[in-house]
């Protein structure tokens, strides 16, 4: 029998429906058979069809039950892979080849189907980890597999009322979050109609309740009206349901109000009924049960065993070690310049940001692709005042003279520096011992901050060879923490006066985290205990000052840190501000702002969650508390574990991330195997609308806009898509159900981008409701995200004043590479729609000032025009407009009469350039129809 026919990459994404392809199949007798195979076929179908065909050959009476053997193939990137879930359709396998060999099933079935799944929604196969042959990644995949593992055991013996609450959090307005009293609603009318019916029942009972009673009340109420109406003499208890938002994974439940709950909110100021439902508890049970099915316990790869450990007194102390740190740099490759140029490499060392010492140049050498220097370079400070996260940065630079102007009459031309390439090293590995040996860093100019990871691109990345020469005849590791919180107890501690504690206070209130005079700098550091038992908010300020290459003064505040009293949320977040040089210079300081943030739960940590993420992009290793806290918060909140991933996703692309997001993400699947599923699911329409994205944007361009429009319905409603594309959780909102997809009215938009406008139907049955989401590929929407952030935290701080402006920060959610997903508003209209309604001429749309008020006046009719004053919050309401407007950070330190000073000033500047945005709100006018 031939073997499979040779087939381009695009084989598997060609748009002919219910396409077919032969298929050579090689059975474990070593029988060769070959039929055709619909790409829509799962792998079961084409196992049965496969065993039909095998009936009429030789040996077919040697095989044994089908479910003992598994399909393998070689996949895209030309490696074998067995495939264990045979779910998968063969569209979605998409072989290198139309080549299936069935091979005897070994292992552990389960375990392998959940490692075939982790590898398909992470997009490497787990292989790859134990290939890598890296201690730092066994480590800690061990480590955080194991945390993962404890955590979901304990997971799954949560009664139903907590595993509600992990499953379902609450979602709740922020005015009303922290507190329950009347005074926090602004409802006019306390009484409300609810729709109520039973969970497996059509029937509906329409009930009164008040606004400021809570679930049980209402659901104790509509069980006495169902006794009555069905004449029951037992009666249940409300203890045992818990009420559902009709058509979505929401619920009300819990001692708050019916006023503080946002879907109720949102059927209050929209003049709604809500609609729920009461689920009985073992109904929830019944979910529980099928969700938290044990995961596999994961095969440790076998290894040889370690080395048996050097005894304690092989290793040297770093401490006592005197002589000045040095290094050998030797030699360059792979570099590109002009011959006439000179190469010089920088050398400096670095804690965070803060340079440590005096940089050290290397000698002009002459260009050449492999220059070599064999240079020893001395740094101004000794091997025992090293921090632990201590970094070696390089800048490769080209010296070239500078054109001389025409009338100059020097004779000499200046020289000028053009870097070319940098790259960062930690001169401790993650498990705190110096690093000796010769090394290759491989760069793209001091770049304190860049990545200590090195260049992936290894073929044409320049290369630097060093050596850092062995400074002692045993391995030399950073001190353990018991051994400087006992150096840091000697530190100095001296008497201080009233007059000096007052000027502390004085410092510490007007300086913020604006840099310190010298002299400031000395007083703060001299009064460390004083700034701890009086001032323990202001622990950045002292970090600032803390001379980080002095092991006396590090010790000493390692030392105090230990003590130091935990700090407020907002402190604690300060610092892990990766630009400050203790945050990305020192574990210790990140560790205590974590324990700082084990209070942090539910919303709160939510609305932090994307700068965490970010925070782990700057981490030197990978083993890092802040790691656990996350996975830890994700596996105790599914919408946590949700928005982790997909924020993860969108940094996947990043070289420098990707190993350790991929490991976090494997970690937290081993945890949560049934939300994997889940995100599968999304992920696999995600790739769907790229697919289909990619299609318009190339037809568009050929067609117009009807007919890619008829063409896009025509490749929606193949099979694969429609299954694809139906019955998921949104992305951008867990708790909405995407039911089926609306083919007749999803279109695209005019834009740069042609984003596409995708509804659904509601889940909810006998609803007329529609759920509209706009995915768009091309455009990074990380920066999108970050500002609706910032309008939300506003909202929730306005509400919680009492001030409540009908806000709706539409959701966006980045989930790749310059991909991601935009929720579509109902009962709204672009400024540019608005602007042209309008207007008699389209040419002076932009240009009408009165249109958008205008506007808002027809759709408020009626409403009272009031100040910030009224609601109580102008103060708060200048200060957090200063904070978003101006570009100047320093804002924040004056006082209120300055800031709305400042505020007037960059209003008014903005106000002056706004005919550039109205001109270009013509040329939009004119070319674009906003139109849906």
């Amino acid at each position: 029998m031939p073997l499979g026919i040779d087939c381009l990459m695009k084989f598997w994404t060609e748009e002919e429906k219910n396409q077919s392809a032969v298929v050579d199949f090689l059975l474990p007798t070593g029988i060769y058979l070959s039929f055709p195979v619909s790409h829509n076929a799962n792998l079961s179908t084409i196992k049965q069809m496969l065993w039909h065909e095998a009936q009429n050959e030789p040996l077919f009476h040697v095989l044994s039950d089908p479910k003992a053997y598994v399909f393998t193939c070689v996949n895209q990137t030309a490696e074998q892979q067995e495939l264990e879930d045979e779910q998968q359709r063969l569209c979605d396998v998409r072989p290198f080849l139309p080549m299936l060999h069935l091979v005897t099933r070994e292992g552990d079935r389960m375990e392998k189907l959940i490692n075939s799944q982790i590898s398909l929604l992470i997009g490497k196969g787990l292989h790859e980890f134990n290939c890598l042959q890296d201690p730092e990644v066994n480590d800690f995949r061990t480590k955080i597999h194991q945390f993962s593992e404890e955590a979901a055991a304990c997971w799954q013996q949560l009664g139903w009322e907590a595993w509600l609450q992990y499953s379902f959090p609450l979602q709740l307005e922020p005015s009303t979050r922290c507190c329950v009293n009347s005074n926090t609603s602004q409802i006019s009318n306390p009484d409300l109609l609810v729709n109520v019916k039973f969970e497996g029942s059509r029937e509906s009972f329409t009930i009164q309740v008040s606004t400021k009673d809570i679930p049980l009340a209402m659901m104790a109420c509509a069980l006495q009206k169902k006794a009555k109406v069905y004449q029951n003499l037992t009666m249940e208890q409300p203890e045992d349901y818990v009420l559902q938002v009709n058509g979505r994974h929401e619920y009300l439940y819990g001692s708050y109000l019916l006023c503080q709950f946002k879907y109720i909110c949102s059927c209050l100021h929209s003049g709604q009924t809500p609609h729920l439902t009461m689920v009985h508890s073992s109904s929830i049970l019944a979910m529980r049960n099928e969700q938290s099915k044990p995961a596999p316990q994961v095969q440790k790869p076998h290894t040889k065993p370690p080395p048996i450990p050097m005894k304690k007194p092989s290793s040297m102390p770093l401490w006592s070690l005197g002589q000045p740190f040095c290094i050998e740099l030797i030699q360059g490759s792979k570099i590109i310049a002009d011959e006439q140029m000179k190469l010089v490499v920088q050398a400096g060392l670095f804690h965070g940001n803060e340079m440590l010492c005096k940089t050290m140049s290397s000698l002009e050498v002459s260009m050449c692709s492999e220059p070599m220097w064999k240079q020893h370079l001395e740094f101004d400070i000794n091997i025992c005042d090293l921090p632990l996260m201590a970094r070696l940065c390089f800048a490769l630079y080209v010296v070239m003279e500078k054109a001389k102007k025409a009338h100059s009459r020097k004779k000499k031309s200046k020289k000028v520096d053009c870097p070319i390439a940098w790259a960062n090293l930690m001169l401790f590995d993650y498990k705190d011992q110096l690093k000796t040996g010769e090394l290759y860093e491989k760069g793209d100019l001091l770049n304190p901050m860049g990545t200590v990871h090195s260049n992936p691109n290894t073929e044409s990345a320049v290369t630097l060879v060093i050596y850092l020469p062995e400074v002692a005849p045993h391995p030399v590791y950073y001190p353990a923490l018991e051994k400087i919180i006992e150096l840091g107890l000697h530190g100095e501690h001296g008497p201080t006066t009233k007059e000096e504690k007052l000027q502390l206070q004085g410092i510490l209130e007007q300086r913020g985290l604006g840099e310190l005079y010298e002299h400031e700098k000395d007083q703060v550091w001299k009064m460390q205990h004083e700034v701890e038992e009086h001032f323990p908010e202001a622990l950045a300020h002292l970090l600032l000052v803390t001379k980080w290459n002095k092991h006396e003064d590090v010790a000493l505040m390692l030392y105090l840190l230990c003590s130091w009293p935990e700090l407020p949320v907002l402190n604690a977040l300060e610092l892990l501000d990766f630009t400050r040089c203790w945050q990305s210079g020192d574990c210790h300081v990140g560790s205590f702002a974590i324990r700082s943030l084990r209070k942090l739960t539910g919303v709160p940590l939510f609305q932090c969650l994307l700068q965490l993420v970010q925070v782990l992009k700057c981490k030197s290793y990978l083993d890092y508390e802040l790691t656990q806290f996350l996975l830890n918060r994700a596996l105790a909140n599914r919408k946590i574990g949700h928005f982790l991933f997909w924020h993860l996703c969108s940094e996947m692309h990043v070289p420098s991330v990707d190993l350790h997001f991929v490991l976090i993400m494997e970690a937290y699947f081993r945890g949560s195997t049934h939300h994997m599923k889940v995100l599968m699911k999304q992920a696999e329409a995600l790739s769907k609308l790229k697919a289909l994205s990619n299609f318009v944007k190339v037809s568009s361009q050929k067609t117009t806009k009807p007919q890619t429009k008829e063409l896009m319905h025509l490749y929606m409603r193949q099979d694969t898509y429609l299954e694809a594309l139906s019955h998921l959780q949104s992305p951008l909102d867990p708790s909405t159900m995407l039911a089926e997809v609306y083919v007749e009215r999803c279109t695209f938009m005019d834009s740069k981008m042609k984003p596409l406008w995708i509804m659904y139907s509601s889940e909810e049955a006998d609803s007329g409701d529609s759920v509209s989401i706009i995915f768009k590929n091309g455009d990074d929407l990380r920066q999108d995200m970050l500002t609706l952030q910032m309008i939300q935290l506003m909202d929730a701080l306005w509400k919680q004043e009492g001030l409540d402006l009908r806000m709706t920060p539409y959701g966006c959610l980045p989930t790749g590479d310059c991909m991601g997903l935009i929720e579509a508003v109902k009962h709204s209209d672009t400024i540019a729609n608005i602007q042209l309604n309008q207007s008699n001429l389209a040419a002076m749309a932009a240009f009408n000032k009165d249109a958008l008020l205008n506007w808002l006046k027809s759709k408020n009719p009626g409403e009272a025009e009031g100040t910030a004053d009224e609601a109580g919050s102008g103060p708060l309401n200048v200060d957090a407009v200063v904070m978003i407007l101006s570009q100047d950070t320093q804002v924040l330190g004056k006082t209120e009469e300055e800031g709305l000073k400042h505020f007037w000033v960059k209003f008014n500047e903005a106000l002056r350039e706004s005919w550039k945005t109205k001109v270009n709100w013509l040329a939009h006018n004119l070319t674009k129809d906003n139109r849906q």
